[in-house]
């Protein structure tokens, strides 16, 4: 079937060597909704193809050069959703029956009678639309199928978000509260001289780094909560955002440890800039996630960009890296909640879906191109007026 617009309209391409024969088969076709291109050759028929995609092939076997059960191949080998109809002369049907072997929908002797002709191309359209719809269907159970998985997890992290942020926050604030404490003891002039003085500081630093990034993990499990749960078409608090000043804040908060791992930070702007009408602290939670993933797959001396441009009506946010870049089988799973290609206890699998669920409900979309060991671009684009 061709398009919406002529959803009962079905392409069918006419191969025979003998124009003659091809033009009374074109007329008696047309006019029964059936648009018909022609061919003289099984070349011509693979050009055509290629140039213009039918539903059925009407083919005669006896042609010069590639003749029908060889260009019945090539067809099946490029287009294997093409339904094809061979034409055989009374004498050999053995070459109809070869082709049926080799994936033709059927074969009609020479003379055809137009009738049955148009009954077996509308049978094979409905042949093609069947499969269709069965792929279609096949890949939608499968999809409810994984947002039901999803679903479920989802359902059981949002029963026990709460408890854990209770349950382990309290105990954070007391070993971070203590440990900042034992600082204040260390700072004291009559312990300037005690032995190992620098260990003690050490240890207290590597509590606070932990104590910061279990507190970033319960967070991201709440926010992951709030996300899915949130009505994406609840009203949100939209301001006046100069993404030019935003973009330099998420830049001054991830720039120390893409210092550390040597790692060249630009800003890229295209000017003019629009002013954006949006939330400005979920929108550099955003830019900060990725940022900071760019840089997790960046190594030392790689680039990571972020460019702003827009237009009267939409604005685009793009962080590109020159790093290690997403596999092919990745891709399409990038911004499912608790997916991550880190190692254990690198990353939780929530900073990507947790972005999605912001840049959704501020009414933008995100999106990833990438090519492994070239690197990653995430693209975000946002309207500019409320």
């Amino acid at each position: 079937m061709s398009g919406d617009g002529d959803r009962n309209i079905i392409r069918v391409l006419l191969v025979d060597d003998e124009e003659d024969y091809r033009s009374v088969l074109h007329k008696r076709l047309s006019g029964r909704s059936i648009s018909v291109v022609e061919a003289a050759t099984g070349q011509a028929a693979l050009d055509q193809l290629s140039v213009a995609p039918v539903d059925v092939v009407v083919m005669d076997v006896k042609m010069p050069g590639m003749d029908g059960v060889q260009t019945l191949k090539c067809i099946k080998d490029r287009y294997p959703e093409l339904e094809v109809i061979l034409l055989t002369g009374h004498a050999n049907p053995q070459d109809g029956v070869e082709g049926i072997k080799m994936g033709a929908f059927d074969y009609l002797s020479k003379p055809i009678e137009i009738e049955q002709l148009v009954r077996k191309i509308r049978q094979a359209d409905e042949k093609i639309v069947r499969a269709r719809v069965e792929k279609e269907e096949a890949a939608f159970r499968e999809r409810i199928k994984q947002q039901m998985v999803i679903a479920e997890r989802l359902a059981a992290l949002g029963t026990m978000a709460t408890g854990v942020a209770h349950e382990i926050n309290n105990p954070l604030a007391i070993i971070q509260e203590s440990a900042g404490w034992l600082q204040q003891i260390l700072g004291k002039p009559e312990l300037r001289d005690i032995p190992r003085k620098a260990d003690f500081e050490k240890a207290l630093n590597r509590i606070g780094k932990a104590v910061h990034r279990a507190r970033n993990i319960t967070r991201q499990l709440l926010q992951a909560v709030h996300t899915q749960s949130t009505d994406l078409t609840e009203p949100v608090e939209m301001v006046a955002v100069d993404l030019q000043s935003l973009a330099r804040e998420s830049i001054s908060l991830v720039e120390q440890e893409a210092q550390q791992k040597q790692i060249a930070i630009r800003l890229d702007i295209v000017e003019p800039l629009p002013v954006v009408w949006s939330e400005p602290y979920p929108l550099l939670q955003v830019l900060i996630n990725l940022m900071t993933n760019a840089i997790h797959a960046t190594g030392a001396g790689g680039t990571i960009t972020l460019r702003l441009e827009g237009t009267d009506d939409r604005a685009r946010i793009t962080v590109l890296d020159t790093g290690c870049g997403i596999s092919e089988e990745h891709l399409p799973r990038i911004f499912e909640p608790f997916f991550t290609t880190k190692g254990v206890g690198q990353g939780t699998g929530m900073g990507l879906y947790v972005s999605w669920g912001i840049i959704q409900k501020l009414g933008g979309t995100i999106s990833v191109n990438s090519q492994v060991n070239q690197g990653s671009t995430f693209t975000i684009t946002l309207p500019v007026k409320e």
